[in-house]
């Protein structure tokens, strides 16, 4: 359930046109669709304040991009997670990168940002945002259903 407000019309606007120039920009460095997957969001539009992004085995971190304050990696291997689910605590504000590995093509879904991210099977895929609510918000993966850990923001 959504409400539709013109600023939720302009972020929805801003991070579809951020997404589109960011395929455009991808396309042409291979032809093999099974090389690298774009990367689209779970369930729901992404919020300005945020990107995200999928593996490609050509793409190496641009300098200009910022350091994530607060990066969280997580694998799944025979649907056990590791490091095994908890509770991960970050400062309001902080900008924060998860990354996660599965044995099995799945999706990526931060609870509360409405966040997510395509999972090839055996290759990372990230979300990265910035911390701007306070809670705690479930991180899960869509197809297998396996909460990965509560995200505390304070």
């Amino acid at each position: 359930m959504f409400l539709r407000t013109p600023a939720t019309r302009t972020s929805v606007a801003l991070a579809a046109s951020v997404l589109t120039a960011l395929l455009v920009a991808g396309c042409g460095q291979d032809d093999d669709p099974s090389v690298a997957a774009p990367s689209a969001p779970a369930t729901s539009a992404t919020p300005a304040s945020a990107v995200t992004t999928a593996p490609s085995p050509t793409a190496s971190p641009t300098p200009s991009a910022p350091a994530a304050d607060r990066e969280i990696v997580v694998t799944i291997a025979k649907r056990r997670i590791s490091p095994p689910t908890g509770r991960v605590t970050v400062g309001k504000g902080e900008l924060v990168r998860i990354t996660v590995t599965s044995d099995v093509s799945d999706e990526l879904h931060v609870h509360g940002y409405d966040l997510g991210a395509r999972l090839p099977a055996g290759k990372p895929g990230s979300v990265e945002f910035r911390a701007d609510k306070t809670g705690l918000f479930e991180v899960e993966t869509h197809d297998t259903e396996l909460v990965l850990f509560q995200l505390v923001v304070r």
